[in-house]
């Protein structure tokens, strides 16, 4: 029996037998619907994602008709990462002009909201620059990353120092303080960039920090969208589960804590959000089947509750591609491939 190319979720190479891949399918797709709460893939799901990963070439894409839009986040930043050496401005000319990009953002190298605060003055000239050099969607982008408002790096105690101490109530009082400043940085600086003509305000990797952090975005949103009831702002997350560091955080009179992306995207469109970015992490130990059919069970329930376009990241280490700075093109085509196919998203 021949054996089918894959990988791992750093992007090793691994051969497995048909039967091992649907075994790795089937045992993925189990695993998200018994976190979520969600259905398992059908059976033509399964084998349509078969023959995409079966297949023998190098690059997948698509049906016809099915394509979606293609953004990038933090995109000036990681074509410097790749060895690329251009200005931030000839970077977005490169996504447009060359790789074809369908909507970019603009960023600073400190890509969170608090450090970008002081500096927003010197943000917005680049940004009137920017609009006027390309000719697509350009949004400016940046992280709520409440880590930035803790000990040492910023006034509130560090709920991750006093949580193992034992000190709950301090840890909970921390968190509640922090999402007060964030919002009032998120609310300032994506006023400032609004008005200097940025089509829209990304925040990128919300809930990293937890239930605040995811807090934080939607108050955010929701203050910036009473401001400006025309403003663009996508949400896109930094995880699949909203961890619970401080347990009792509610919006909306849901519980934060213990969200998955078909509970997410609810309560982000509710918030004002525009778009939905949401994330599956992929697990470097399992193999491309398994982390694909995980990702599009998770991706297919939020798509069907959805009612504001989702754009599911595909960046390395989310949506199955690869762990991995470079992810090899074979996972990422056939990873977007599924996605697109299989669920009801807008872009990737």
């Amino acid at each position: 029996m021949s054996k089918i190319f894959t990988r791992y979720g750093d992007g090793t190479p691994v051969e497995l037998s048909e039967s091992e891949l649907w075994e790795d399918m089937r045992a993925g797709t189990e695993d998200a619907a018994d976190r979520a709460n969600v259905p398992v893939l059908t059976d033509d799901d399964l084998k349509y994602m078969y023959d995409i990963l079966a297949s023998p070439y190098s690059f997948v894409s698509c049906e016809r008709g099915k394509e979606v839009i293609l953004t990038y986040d933090a995109g000036t930043l990681k074509i410097r990462r790749v060895g690329v050496n251009v200005d931030r401005i000839q970077a977005l000319q490169v996504y447009e002009k060359i790789m074809g990009a369908d909507t970019m953002e603009l960023c600073h190298v400190d890509y969170s909201y608090k450090p970008i605060k002081p500096i927003i003055t010197m943000e917005q000239p680049i940004m009137e620059q920017a609009l006027l050099s390309t000719h697509i969607p350009l949004l400016y982008g940046a992280m709520p990353n409440l880590g930035l408002y803790s000990q040492p790096d910023g006034p509130f105690p560090n709920p991750a120092e006093l949580l193992p101490m034992g000190q709950i109530k301090e840890a909970r009082e921390s968190l509640e303080m922090t999402v007060e400043e964030a919002v009032r940085d998120i609310v300032f600086t994506g006023s400032a960039m609004y008005e200097s003509g940025a089509d829209g305000i990304n925040l990128d990797s919300v809930g990293a920090a937890g239930d605040a952090d995811f807090l934080a975005s939607l108050m955010a949103c929701q203050k910036l969208k009473e401001k400006y009831p025309d403003i663009c702002i996508q949400i896109g997350m930094a995880g699949e589960f909203i961890l619970g560091m401080h347990g009792e955080l509610e919006y909306d009179g849901v519980r934060l804590a213990g969200l998955y992306p078909q509970d997410q995207v609810v309560l982000a469109k509710k918030a004002g959000a525009t778009i939905f970015g949401p994330v599956v992490n992929t697990n470097t130990t399992e193999s491309t089947p398994w982390n694909l059919a995980r990702a599009v069970t998770f991706m297919k329930a939020c798509g069907e509750v959805a009612e504001i376009p989702i754009h599911p990241n595909m960046g390395m280490g989310v949506g199955a591609v690869p762990v991995n700075d470079h992810p090899p093109i074979d996972t990422v085509s056939r990873a977007s491939a599924a996605m697109t196919s299989l669920c009801k998203l807008d872009g990737l």
